[in-house]
């Protein structure tokens, strides 16, 4: 399992490290925490993996503490250069940069690396935040700081510790575990002013829907749920909502 580099070698990263050939291993760290299948030897381990996630913690930490404003960019990693998705990820790294907020993705190719190289052309901080995957293609070029993670848990802590809000594009399973892991902390309180906007009204319409006339018909949710997500196609407007709450966190008497 792996990738193949440009010389067609396998190769995979492992948190921070890069291994090739017969070096890349079958399973992730992930897989091998929480697979509960096959021997049970790894249960004398776990104290030991409490010392790596800590470290995973701790770089993440040193790395980012200094980051300033930013803005977690999600969509698929499957978006083509010429979808129209792609030219508006990238829209949106340039604009978030240029209203003073660092971009932060998940480091890989389509919407990510679209985000990451309109942050980075513009002069601003290009932030991918990686995860050891068995097909991952690495960071992409445009990732000016980047940090690769053993752990989702750790990684997505990452992500609402230092963004102050989600930009999400079309995507697929990962981009809807963000969303939501988002809407959830928000729900619950875990996370203030936090905007998040879906942008791309065709794609993402559906979902509004479907939680309006189900979960909230049904009183699973409630509208103040559904009112922490804006829907627009307008990159405009979703950078001015993290402006916006960006100067309501800096000013509360906003």
């Amino acid at each position: 399992m792996g990738w193949r580099d440009e010389k067609g070698r396998a190769s995979r990263f492992k948190g921070p490290v890069r291994l090739r050939r017969d070096q890349v291993p079958s399973t992730t760290t992930d897989q091998r925490l929480l697979d509960s299948r096959g021997p049970h030897d790894w249960v004398h381990t776990d104290p030991w993996r409490v010392l790596r996630i800590q470290a995973e913690f701790v770089e993440g930490f040193g790395q980012l503490a200094e980051l300033g404003s930013a803005v977690a960019v999600f969509g698929s990693a499957r978006t083509k250069p010429d979808e129209p998705a792609f030219a508006q990820a990238e829209e949106v790294g340039r604009k978030l940069v240029e209203a003073g907020f660092a971009v932060v993705t998940g480091g890989g190719p389509g919407a990510m690396e679209a985000a990451n190289r309109g942050a980075s052309q513009a002069g601003g901080i290009s932030v991918g935040l990686g995860i050891e995957l068995p097909f991952e293609s690495g960071l992409n070029d445009w990732v000016d700081v980047g940090i690769n993670f053993r752990y989702f848990f750790v990684r997505k802590t990452m992500f609402v510790k230092y963004s102050q809000g989600y930009i999400v594009l079309p995507g697929g399973v990962g981009t809807l575990d963000e969303l939501f892991e988002a809407l959830t902390l928000a729900q619950t309180r875990k996370v203030t002013q936090f905007p998040i906007v879906l942008l791309g009204t065709a794609y993402w319409r559906g979902l509004l829907d479907w939680m309006r006339d189900t979960q909230l018909a049904e009183g699973k949710i409630s509208q103040a749920d559904l009112d922490m997500m804006v829907l627009t196609d307008d990159v405009d407007e979703a950078v001015a909502l993290m402006v916006a709450a960006r100067e309501q966190e800096e000013d509360p008497a906003r």
